[in-house]
């Protein structure tokens, strides 16, 4: 008995493994808004579902870092579905306050950008397996609003 039950796991676990799982990428982070609060940027985050039927997204946590420390950490619950055998694109808003970009004036001062390191994590509800994340990360500039940007 006890082999038929080891068979049954390795079977199940080797069709777990060899099951299509959605892909996804940071495709760029740019200015949003500029408003009186912070400075609204979005990260853009495109999504492969191959599975025929829509897929629940549980969460996105993000992490923004610059000149090596975090600058903001979020989630957002529930920020909708993927559709079914399409490539998704999400937006999502990372809103940093004028305070956190005022403090970063060493890395502003020398382009008039901050460097930036994101990290993100969207959780996936999968049928069977249950909640996946898919770990993302990006590293480049994000330019910050002039003058021309507020009006």
């Amino acid at each position: 008995m006890s082999n038929f039950v080891e068979k049954a796991k390795n079977y199940v676990s080797e069709k777990v493994t060899n099951m299509k799982k959605p892909e996804a990428s940071l495709t760029g982070v740019g200015l949003n808004t500029v408003s009186r609060d912070g400075v609204e940027y979005n990260a853009k985050v495109s999504v492969d579902n191959p599975y025929s039927h829509a897929l629940p997204i549980c969460e996105i946590s993000y992490i923004l870092k610059s000149a090596g420390r975090v600058i903001l950490s979020g989630k957002m619950s529930d920020p909708g579905s993927l559709k079914a055998n399409e490539k998704s694109m999400l937006n999502v808003p990372l809103k940093v306050p004028h305070s956190v970009v005022v403090s970063l004036v060493r890395d502003v001062a020398k382009d008039w950008d901050i460097d930036y390191e994101l990290e993100l994590g969207l959780t996936i509800d999968l049928p069977v397996i249950g909640d996946f994340t898919i770990p993302l990360s990006s590293k480049g500039e994000i330019k910050l609003p002039t003058l021309k940007d507020f009006f």
